[in-house]
């Protein structure tokens, strides 16, 4: 069952990659005051649940992979962006700076979306991958049967 394993860890990883960028969407337009921190647009960052280079037997010229110890994907960190806040110029804000600057986060709306479609779509191959491997592992079963 370790396809299904590995395409469950990566389904739970790209919804939680779903919901950073949902809350990226969302505070993209909060301006806070001078004396608050801004929003910073968050960035998940996911890798292979165990060190990969380690399944990989150094000793063989065939590089092959101890398939047994694939575990599947997980979240690593979420980090926040260095990017500095966007500055606009709102004189009459409430929130405006002495120079009647307000900071917004440096979120690029285009950017999340494409991100947001890139994400679903990895979604949605894990879930057929885990449809695929269901199907055969169903089919084996009844060849099992045969015998």
């Amino acid at each position: 069952m370790q396809a299904m394993e590995i395409s469950r860890t990566a389904l739970d990883v790209e919804w939680r990659r779903l919901e950073i960028i949902s809350e990226n969407l969302a505070n993209a337009n909060v301006s806070n005051s001078p004396k608050a921190a801004t929003f910073r647009e968050l960035h998940l960052i996911s890798g292979p649940k165990n060190d990969f280079s380690a399944l990989l037997d150094a000793n063989k010229s065939d590089f092959n992979v101890d398939l047994g110890r694939l575990t599947g994907v997980q979240v690593l960190s979420v980090q926040a962006s260095a990017a500095p806040p966007r500055l606009v110029h709102e004189p009459g804000n409430p929130q405006a700076d002495a120079n009647g600057f307000v900071s917004y986060p440096a979120i690029d709306h285009a950017g999340q979306m494409t991100e947001m479609i890139k994400t679903s779509r990895a979604y949605e191959a894990n879930i057929a991958a885990i449809n695929s491997a269901r199907e055969m592992y169903s089919k084996a079963l009844q060849l099992g049967e045969r015998t």
